[in-house]
């Protein structure tokens, strides 16, 4: 009863230009995130930060962020995770704008969507295009994976939320690529049966005949 009038009390009395408000009673870990998008200025919960594979699209760092960090001093730890989880060297990094600023200093080259294109190769800018594939996969993340409301309790909550999700997001792609090395094999038994038995058959004829 104490933490709910100490929160209460907290709630009231804070300004609005405040540093480290307190947006819910149940969960004080909440923070207010700046989307700069127009249909949603802001968001409440916690940052995400997402690493793929460039073309297939597998998730290899998924982390819950607290304390609202600029995007770019997130990039470092995030690259050092994903190239230990993956067991192989990072060497081209593709982020957005928000990324500027990164000073991220090791092999991986880091390439900022609206840097200047005259000195990058037509590999590098069709690379950079694609950059765009993550904001589906988030949104997957979101609203099929239930990324966008965590049920777990605390930070430590977040972090699992946010790795469950991302697991579930690979399980699904591993699943569907089973099922399509099956319905391959599938296919091509089901067609040699086919042909064998169409020799078969054309044997017979011979002989009878």
């Amino acid at each position: 009863m104490e933490i709910a009038l100490n929160r209460s009390e907290r709630i009231l009395t804070q300004q609005r230009k405040d540093s480290q408000k307190l947006y819910s009673l149940d969960a004080p870990e909440v923070e207010c995130i700046a989307k700069g998008k127009v249909h949603k200025k802001y968001e409440f919960g916690c940052k995400v930060s997402v690493c793929l594979t460039h073309g297939s699209n597998w998730i290899l760092s998924c982390d819950a962020l607290h304390g609202n960090p600029y995007d770019g001093h997130t990039l470092k730890d995030t690259l050092e995770k994903a190239s230990k989880l993956s067991g192989n060297p990072i060497k081209e990094v593709y982020v957005d704008n928000g990324y500027k600023g990164h000073g991220c200093e090791n092999d991986a080259m880091v390439y900022v969507q609206g840097q200047k294109r005259k000195s990058l190769t037509r590999a590098i800018k069709k690379k950079l295009k694609r950059r765009s594939a993550v904001e589906p996969i988030i949104g997957h993340l979101k609203d099929d994976n239930r990324m966008k409301r965590n049920y777990l309790k605390g930070t430590e909550g977040d972090m699992l939320n946010a790795i469950f999700a991302a697991a579930g997001y690979n399980l699904r792609k591993l699943l569907k690529a089973f099922c399509h090395a099956l319905a391959e094999l599938v296919f091509r038994t089901e067609n040699l049966l086919t042909k064998h038995e169409n020799i078969q058959s054309k044997l017979y004829i011979a002989l009878a005949g």
